[in-house]
């Protein structure tokens, strides 16, 4: 019968060719990963880049999945998406085409070479703390509800895209 399936957040962001799309697009991607089913899809959110500035804004939102893949082989999957996407690993926090990183795997810590859970900043980035309190108000980031942590962060120049 298989593992019982795992609810996820996948943390989606693009600031090259037509943003907007490739986030639209890779969340109708995510819908039909194997073995997973998508559950909730934030707004759509514009955001100043993190590291440097002499690139484009980014889109973002936040996915839920529900999937019985283990966290390893959804990562691949992920990844897989990115390619399709055409990511280039250019320099560290630059400008990309499809960015999906895995934020949370049900209640699971990870800390493989490749792969950690909760990701290391979830808690510092309005970009993904507000669109994921849009989809999972009543989550808990180590054992504190997400609100508090929401309450922490500026605001970072973060702008909810209407009807995107």
């Amino acid at each position: 019968m298989g593992a019982p399936p795992q609810l996820a957040y996948i943390g989606l962001g693009s600031n090259l060719e037509s943003p907007i799309e490739q986030v639209r697009e890779a969340l109708n991607e995510l819908a039909m990963l194997p073995l997973s089913r998508l559950v909730a899809a934030s707004s759509l959110y514009a955001s100043r880049p993190v590291g440097p500035q002499d690139q484009p804004d980014f889109i973002n939102a936040v996915a839920a999945l529900e999937t019985r893949l283990s966290p390893l082989a959804l990562l691949d999957q992920l990844q897989a998406l990115e390619q399709q996407h055409r990511r280039r690993r250019q320099r560290h926090w630059g400008p990309r085409t499809l960015d999906l990183d895995l934020l949370l795997y049900a209640d699971d810590h990870i800390n493989f070479p490749r792969l950690r859970v909760p990701h290391p900043q979830i808690t510092a980035r309005a970009f993904v703390l507000l669109p994921l309190a849009e989809i999972a108000p009543s989550l808990d980031l180590f054992q504190q509800p997400l609100s508090t942590w929401l309450e922490r962060v500026e605001n970072q120049g973060l702008e909810r895209l209407p009807n995107a």
